[in-house]
């Protein structure tokens, strides 16, 4: 019998140590360029001056419009965040209780009043809060259209992954701009893209010394409230 309950006791904490270890799992977009659309190629009609599928732009920019054209991001992002806080109350109470009159005199005993009292309290509370974050990513990425909207506007997508000594840094981005946005060097302020997802983050020897253990993640997790 106390083997069974040893059994159950390490079974439930193992299920718990995974729990508590255990990540939710995010969906990762693929971050793979899509591959432009090939023209439709017809035969020249004779004696015709233009054919079709061939596009020739005389008065635009080379900005990038269709899927599979790339352009460059430049990343301007920039936060800052505080917030102070404080809270200060007080209360006081007084009551006064006054000896009655019984048959027209007052109870007493050796002259000292029976039911005379007071009630006194008071109570404070100061309390006092701040919390500061600072954030900046400055830099270039260049990504790719991967679909183009109805009403004009394009959906990017693309990443950056950098080697550096025993780790490997990368950037991943994705959002949806306006054509109009676009600067005459075909790239675009990070600010101005919608719906943007920026990830920056790292993989290797590095990241994985910053990265808590099995027991530490369980003992952070909400299975070990104290």
């Amino acid at each position: 019998m106390i083997r069974k309950a040893c059994r159950m006791v390490l079974t439930i904490f193992a299920a718990m140590l995974v729990a508590g270890c255990g990540s939710i799992p995010v969906h990762q977009e693929s971050f793979e360029p899509p591959f432009p659309s090939q023209p439709v190629y017809s035969p020249p009609t004779s004696g015709s001056i233009y054919n079709d599928g061939v596009d020739v732009r005389l008065f635009e920019d080379r900005k990038a419009m269709r899927v599979g054209d790339i352009l460059t991001v430049r990343l301007m992002e920039q936060t800052n965040a505080s917030k102070n806080s404080a809270t200060s109350t007080s209360k006081t109470t007084e009551a006064t209780l006054a000896n009655p009159t019984i048959f027209g005199r007052q109870p007493t005993k050796n002259g000292r009043p029976l039911f005379e009292g007071s009630l006194s309290g008071e109570s404070t509370f100061d309390g006092e809060g701040s919390s500061s974050q600072s954030n900046s990513l400055v830099g270039d990425i260049t990504v790719t259209v991967v679909e183009r909207y109805p009403n004009g506007n394009l959906r990017i997508r693309g990443e950056k992954w950098l080697t550096l000594n025993q780790g490997r840094e990368f950037i991943q981005l994705s959002g949806i701009i306006r054509p109009d946005d676009v600067g005459f060097d075909n790239s675009i302020e990070s600010f101005r893209i919608a719906d943007a997802q920026i990830s920056y983050s790292s993989k290797g020897v590095l990241a994985a010394a910053n990265r808590m253990g099995l027991i530490s993640r369980f003992f952070n997790s909400v299975f070990h409230p104290y």
